[in-house]
């Protein structure tokens, strides 16, 4: 039986809920497009992973939280629960993923290493929310692979995010030096890879998983 502390808890379910209110009053109430509404459902629900490592929170609870979520995801891709997190019949079911991907990083990391963990959901949460940004509003450069339309500018923005996040985690833990910052190039390269060549949204599972499973590999070799 997981313990139970209900002040973390329920300090995670009041930030998730103030969240979705707050990107649901600006979608059906200042008419902030789709996208920037779900992004920030993308990046604020990343944050979510920092509180359970702070607090500590038992990793079965968080398993249990991306269950329920991956149900609320997948009835919202049909149904118009909450467009902030999916529009009717958009070809996607990233937060679908999402989820999963943070009830597999529960069970894979937040035990033993949960840093490892958090950056494989914060590289998708920054680097992938700030990368669509970016891309939409100033990418001029476009490209494409295997279909995917991409730009060069949203490109840059994940693997500097990516960079960053890893380099300012792996740093608070092991503290700043050059392996750190070695291996911080090394995740973002990766990451950068796997959002790039990922379709239907399942780049909200390849990436975080992906990460995680590297930087722990290249932290186990060089640190």
């Amino acid at each position: 039986m997981p313990n139970l502390d209900l002040m973390p808890l329920g300090g995670v379910t009041a930030y998730l809920v103030i969240l979705v209110a707050i990107a649901e009053a600006l979608n059906r109430f200042v008419h902030t497009g789709p996208e920037v509404t779900r992004k920030i459902v993308h990046i604020g629900a990343g944050q979510v992973m920092l509180l359970a490592w702070w607090w500590r929170i038992d990793p079965q609870w968080i398993l249990a939280a991306a269950a329920v979520a991956a149900v609320i995801a997948l009835a919202s891709y049909f149904l118009p629960i909450l467009p902030s997190l999916n529009s009717v019949g958009r070809q996607s079911l990233g937060t679908f993923f999402y989820a999963l991907s943070i009830g597999a990083i529960a069970l894979l990391f937040m035990g033993n290493y949960p840093h490892h963990g958090v950056i494989g959901i914060l590289v998708m949460a920054w680097g992938d929310g700030l990368a669509a940004l970016v891309g939409q509003r100033w990418g001029a450069h476009p490209y494409q692979i295997w279909g995917n339309r991409k730009s060069w500018e949203g490109t840059a923005t994940m693997a500097l995010a990516s960079f960053a996040v890893t380099v300012l985690i792996l740093g608070t833990v092991y503290g700043f030096s050059f392996p750190v910052i070695g291996i911080g190039l090394g995740v973002a390269i990766a990451a950068t890879a796997l959002e790039a060549i990922s379709q239907f949204g399942i780049d909200n599972l390849t990436v975080p998983l992906g990460t995680a499973l590297i930087c722990a590999s290249f932290c186990a070799r060089w640190l």
